[in-house]
């Protein structure tokens, strides 16, 4: 229905898929494979739903543009069709505790394309009754994207540079360890690549609720190569 391109890298499009497939998507960790219908289906490629209207029945998703299966979706033009395959739902680790974290203070942490896959999570928390405070790491992005979602859940923003040479960096850990002594907040989530989902885990070990996105195990979804499995 509506394609927009916010750089170079990442396109925002909104498509229309059936009621039913728009309602069993509106929860966190939720993503379809999708894929230009010229091409086969080795093209599928996971995408983490960003925003669901159930009332329009449309998905809003964020496609950061790297390899042949995301710029062949890019060749798409608005009113074309696209193959959808879904629902599925484990797109993000530590569900239970998303669920379970309610009335208190929520951080969420995100850089570069994990702003999409953290919307979901950032709007069952602020559902849930919680203050949240998400700390923004544009990436290689210019800006945020997710600009909109954030003033409807009235999150507080602090922009921070989490992530270099490999790191946390040391005004994330300054930031978090201040945060977290103040607020005794009730859930950490990370959406960002994998190793600073790690990295973050690693630093505050076992003190707190944890969740993050699962992009790098998205994978076939069917269980046949059973990567999606792995523990």
């Amino acid at each position: 229905l509506k394609k927009d391109k916010i750089n170079n890298k990442v396109i925002l499009i909104t498509i229309l898929v059936p009621h039913q497939l728009a309602k069993s998507l509106t929860e966190p960790g939720s993503y379809i494979f999708m894929r230009n219908p010229k091409t086969t289906q080795y093209y599928d490629c996971p995408i983490s739903v960003m925003d669901v209207s159930i009332d329009e029945n449309t998905l809003t998703l964020a496609i950061e543009l790297k390899g042949i299966k995301t710029k062949m979706i890019d060749k798409l033009q608005e009113e074309d069709r696209v193959l959808v395959r879904g629902p599925y739902w484990n797109g993000d680790l530590g569900l239970k505790n998303i669920s379970s974290s309610k009335e208190g203070i929520s951080i969420l942490i995100a850089r570069g394309i994990g702003q999409a896959p953290m919307i979901p999570v950032l709007k069952k928390l602020y559902a849930n009754g919680n203050k949240t405070i998400v700390i923004m790491d544009s990436g290689n992005y210019k800006n945020m994207f997710v600009q909109k979602h954030l003033e409807m859940c009235n999150a507080t923003v602090i922009n921070c540079c989490t992530f270099k040479n490999g790191e946390l960096t040391e005004e994330l850990k300054s930031l978090l360890t201040d945060l977290i002594s103040k607020e005794k907040p009730n859930l950490i989530h990370c959406s960002g690549a994998d190793i600073l989902n790690y990295k973050v885990l690693e630093f505050l070990g076992d003190t707190i609720k944890f969740s993050c996105c699962n992009n790098a195990k998205m994978c076939c979804g069917e269980g046949v190569c059973g990567a999606c499995a792995t523990r």
